[in-house]
């Protein structure tokens, strides 16, 4: 799965490193500790319905998908993550999945690699969860894939400025063997080359969703054992991601 992540970089490194037309965001501020209904930078395409052509927009999120039927937003931290077995097939992500792709800029994300406490006997000790930080190797930009949706809050009137709440989910797959001992889940990375494709608004069948989701290829990601001040959502800081002692 992907529950935490880091996103450190400024407003101006975005837009260039993905051939931004417009941002929604004035300042962004550094994190290496992003978490569940934190707002998050999104990337997506969107279609001018007067002149037909698809521009690229850099907006804000709130990371939990919260579907444009629910009721209220409650349901939003169980939907952090969508498996990219089933995310065409579910009544909660496969309109998002034909109509609203995006891509979640992150740094590196966070797992936690449950292994035998030093000293245990004969493997009776109970598991520890060892924080893992995994960037790419040379210490680019990361693309998640996600969805995202539009929210109307049922308590405010139509032309209310806070009326509609965006979200967004980031999609997961089987982990690979050089990083399933650390977890079984990954986030679905979308390489450089298939961002353009990824984001295309005019992909809407089930079945070209499906066919795009299965050509991604595996991420090549490398591991770094971090400390457990990461496990409390209240720190945050660059020495987060440094190695421990």
């Amino acid at each position: 799965m992907c529950g935490r992540y880091v996103m450190a970089r400024a407003v101006g490194d975005l837009v260039a490193e993905f051939d931004v037309d417009e941002t929604y965001i004035d300042e962004l501020a550094p994190s290496w500790n992003i978490a569940p209904t934190d707002p998050v930078p999104l990337v997506l395409d969107r279609t001018d319905k007067d002149t037909g052509e698809a521009s690229r927009k850099l907006v804000t999120a709130r990371w939990g998908l919260v579907p444009p039927w629910s009721k209220d937003t409650k349901g939003a931290a169980r939907l952090i993550n969508a498996r990219r077995e089933t995310v065409t097939e579910k009544p909660s992500f496969r309109k998002a999945a034909a109509t609203k792709r995006a891509l979640v800029p992150a740094d590196g994300y966070y797992e936690w690699e449950k292994r035998e406490p030093a000293g245990a006997d004969g493997g009776k000790g109970k598991l520890v969860k060892v924080p893992t930080y995994l960037h790419p190797a040379d210490g680019g930009l990361l693309a998640f894939a996600a969805l995202f949706e539009n929210w109307p809050d049922p308590s405010l009137p139509p032309d209310h400025p806070e009326r509609w709440l965006r979200t967004c989910t980031i999609l997961t797959g089987p982990a690979s063997d050089s990083l399933g001992y650390i977890h079984d889940r990954t986030p679905v990375i979308v390489p450089r080359e298939m961002w353009a494709d990824w984001l295309d608004p005019g992909t809407t069948k089930e079945a070209d969703v499906r066919a795009l989701i299965d050509s991604m290829p595996e991420p090549h990601l490398v591991p770094r054992i971090v400390g457990d001040m990461v496990n409390s959502v209240r720190n945050n800081g660059p020495e987060l991601i440094q190695p421990a002692d």
